[in-house]
């Protein structure tokens, strides 16, 4: 369901401005390596020094660093497990905030150095979770994107899917008009 947001997003920026670049990376399809005790290793451990494994598990946090360094909208499809974000984009996240990379710290506190991107998130829910106390999805997505620099974010809600068809069809009448209100190139 998030996808199907997700979807209607990049449709309407591209219908908006056709000559776009989309790359479309499928978390779930093709997920991303969990940050464990040896990718620490790896990024903690000097590139001269770093064995050709530790090497090829840097490379791939580095391609996903490059892809979004490289891009001037991102559109997350995130659906709600067990109230937060699943495991895939949690993946992600660990993945691209890198120390000097995509943020810094500085005298004043951390800085976010993934600036000037758009940000468009889908939010998908069986229930109704929005402006209530067990919305741990979306202050998350805030913080941690605002802590990368990206600031510019607009999310979108699509509540109440299994609430039954009717609240289902309603849910995605309400967040496609929000597209539409929202979504520009």
């Amino acid at each position: 369901n998030s996808t199907r947001l997700a979807d209607a997003i990049t449709a309407r920026l591209l219908a908006q401005n056709p000559a776009s670049r989309v790359v479309i990376r499928d978390l779930a399809a093709d997920p991303h390596p969990v940050l464990d005790e040896a990718a620490l290793g790896a990024l903690f451990t000097p590139a001269e020094q770093r064995t050709p494994e530790q090497a090829a598990r840097v490379a791939l946090d580095d391609a996903l660093i490059a892809q979004l360094q490289s891009v001037d909208v991102i559109v997350l499809g995130v659906p709600m497990y067990n109230f937060g974000v699943p495991v895939q984009l949690k993946t992600w996240i660990d993945a691209i905030a890198r120390a000097g990379v995509t943020f810094r710290y500085t005298a004043n506190g951390p800085e976010g150095l993934v600036k000037g991107k758009k940000v468009y998130v889908a939010l998908a829910r069986g229930g109704l979770y929005r402006d209530t106390p067990a919305d741990s999805q979306t202050p998350y997505l805030k913080s941690v994107l605002a802590f990368l620099g990206m600031t510019d974010v607009e999310f979108i809600f699509a509540e109440g899917l299994a609430m039954g068809a009717e609240s289902a069809e309603r849910a995605f009448a309400e967040a496609e008009a929000r597209i539409a209100e929202v979504v520009v190139a």
